[in-house]
C-alpha cells in the first residue's frame, strides 16, 4: 500500500484548473447546501483570483479572493471534497489565499462565514462583525482578519503610487 499523496495548493493556472474550480463548488454549494445554481456564480468570478488543491491530479478543494478597492481582499466560495472535509485542506487553502492577499499588498481579508465554520475561521484569527444574516438562505456571520506584514508593503505602495503620479492629498484618492 502506498502514502498518500501530499495536497499542494497552488493558483489555478489553466481553463482545466478553474472548471474543476466550479464544478468542486457546484457540488458543495449547489447539490450539498442547496444554493441556486445562478446565486453560486456571480460577476467576480471573472476578476478573482482562484487557489486550488490538488490531490494525486485531482482538484479536492478550492476558494477564491476578489480584491476589493478598500485595501483588503475577500475571501470566498471555500470548498473541500466531502471525504476529505476536516483533514486541514480548508486550512490550507485559507492560508494560501491570505499569502496571495498580502503579497498583493492587501491590507486585510474579509469574509461571510457560514454560521456552522465560524470557529474554523476565528481559529484561523478571523473576527466576527455584526449580526447574523441570510446569504442563499444560509446564516453567515461577516468575519475580518488583518493581515500581518501586509499594512507596511500596502502603504509604501501607496506612496510610491501617490509620489510616482505627482498627486497631492490622500492616497484613497488615487
Amino acid at each position: 500500500m502506498r502514502a498518500p499523496s501530499p495536497v499542494a495548493v497552488r493558483l489555478a493556472a489553466s481553463a482545466a484548473d478553474h472548471e474543476a474550480a466550479l464544478a468542486m463548488r457546484l457540488r458543495v454549494f449547489v447539490e450539498e447546501q442547496g444554493v441556486p445554481a445562478e446565486e453560486e456564480r456571480d460577476g467576480y468570478d471573472a476578476q478573482a483570483v482562484h487557489a486550488v488543491a490538488v490531490l494525486d491530479g485531482v482538484v479536492v478543494g478550492t476558494g477564491r479572493l476578489v480584491l476589493l478597492d478598500e485595501g483588503a481582499g475577500k475571501i470566498g466560495r471555500m470548498a473541500v471534497e466531502r471525504q476529505l472535509r476536516r483533514r486541514g485542506i480548508g486550512g490550507r487553502i485559507l492560508g494560501f489565499l491570505e499569502a496571495e492577499a498580502k503579497r498583493r499588498g492587501l491590507a486585510e481579508a474579509v469574509l461571510h462565514a457560514q454560521t456552522y465554520v465560524q470557529g474554523f475561521y476565528a481559529d484561523h484569527g478571523y473576527v466576527a462583525e455584526g449580526d447574523v444574516f441570510l446569504e442563499a438562505g444560509i446564516p453567515h456571520i461577516a468575519m475580518r482578519k488583518r493581515l500581518v506584514g501586509a499594512t507596511e508593503r500596502a502603504r509604501q505602495g501607496k506612496r510610491s503610487r501617490t509620489e510616482a503620479a505627482g498627486a497631492v492629498g490622500s492616497p484613497r484618492d488615487l
